[in-house]
């Protein structure tokens, strides 16, 4: 039993609890009331990747210890193993919301996505090893932020707006830096560490890379073709 499981818990119970009284903080315009379970998952998401960026900043955490980014299975800076078992917890969180509110066909992707992190960050948790690459992994929530923007603004029918095309922008260069920049670096680490990690530990690792990776790149150019090419 791992203390970690506690945490993870109170975060699903936590993110479960918000997701069902959002709609009171921020009430769904005309054009989302006829989806409001989504409304309610793409602010719940939003409220995850703000926490993740701001409470514990991944990019302040490799700046203030330097070694971390050369040991990311034993070292992990205060603060960082909750983080990590908190954000299981969310994506626990926002696999069951979506299980039960969207069609498979509609959600599988990121259903997919939601069991690949879930099974690689429960092992940081598990472990108390790996936090560090947990730690990286999290980055990409920086770029989430812009990407949860952008379906609320959608929802919003405000795609027309100054607003809108802002956040593309910042949306598409975030994607860039902290999403397929950070895979290829986390790649990059696996390939050069593994030598010094157990093959089941380094097989899960590569597994998840290798699926992630295409995601990312087939999701990036969706967002490029719909807000720039068409």
């Amino acid at each position: 039993f791992s203390p970690g499981l506690l945490v993870v818990a109170g975060s699903f119970a936590a993110f479960r609890l918000l997701n069902r009284g959002v709609e009171r903080l921020v009430p769904p315009p005309p054009s989302a009331r006829h989806n409001r379970w989504k409304w309610r998952n793409i602010w719940t998401s939003l409220a995850h990747s703000a926490l993740a960026d701001t409470h514990n900043p991944s990019p302040c955490r490799f700046y203030l210890h330097p070694d971390l980014s050369n040991d990311l299975v034993g070292t992990h800076p205060p603060g960082a193993y909750s983080l990590v078992a908190v954000s299981v917890g969310y994506f626990l969180e926002d696999f069951v919301d979506m299980l039960c509110n969207q069609k498979l066909h509609q959600s599988w992707e990121l259903l997919f996505h939601h069991s690949v992190v879930i099974v690689c960050f429960g092992i940081a948790v598990l472990l108390h090893q790996y936090v560090g690459f947990a730690l990286v992994a999290l980055l990409v929530e920086i770029n989430s932020i812009f990407l949860h923007l952008r379906q609320i603004l959608l929802m919003a029918n405000l795609v027309h707006t100054t607003c809108y095309r802002l956040n593309s922008l910042i949306n598409l260069g975030t994607y860039v830096v902290f999403r397929i920049a950070t895979l290829a670096w986390m790649t990059r680490w696996l390939f050069l560490n593994r030598q010094n990690m157990p093959p089941a530990s380094y097989a899960v690792g590569t597994v998840g890379m290798a699926i992630m990776t295409p995601m990312n790149i087939i999701l990036f150019y969706r967002l490029l073709r719909s807000d720039f090419l068409k």
